[in-house]
């Protein structure tokens, strides 16, 4: 049973900096792309690591938000800096869906993600 856990979030000023984690379980953690998504206005995919290591990021948050991830661990982090107002929301860690892409990202189509957790919330304010 997949199980993905998302913590890390909080009240942060602008300028400041969090680091989101997230747990996985239930698969093998090493043959998926994962993705970090944010749930503001609208669903917006930010940052994804594929299986072997490689990176995406959104324009908007690329130079601010470094993804990483430990095998070892079954983890991922997101690694955020310089957080701005907009950058507020919910953040879903997502793994690929599985099939013959599953380890690679997919930056231009968020709905290619099947499993994902609760959720940690953002928070900016102005």
């Amino acid at each position: 049973q997949v199980h993905i856990l998302e913590s890390g979030g909080g009240l942060v000023q602008p300028g400041g900096s969090l680091r989101l984690s997230c747990e996985a379980s239930g698969f093998i953690f090493t043959d998926y792309a994962i993705a970090w998504f944010r749930q503001g206005q609208g669903r917006r995919s930010l940052a994804c690591i594929t299986s072997s290591g490689d990176t995406m990021y959104d324009d908007s948050v690329k130079g601010r938000f470094t993804i990483s991830r430990d095998n070892g661990k079954n983890s991922i982090y997101l690694q955020m800096n310089d957080l701005k107002h907009e950058d507020t929301g919910v953040y879903f860690c997502e793994r690929r869906s599985a099939g013959p892409f599953q380890a690679m990202c997919n930056m231009g189509n968020p709905y290619e993600y099947d499993y994902w957790g609760k959720g940690t919330q953002v928070t900016v304010p102005l």
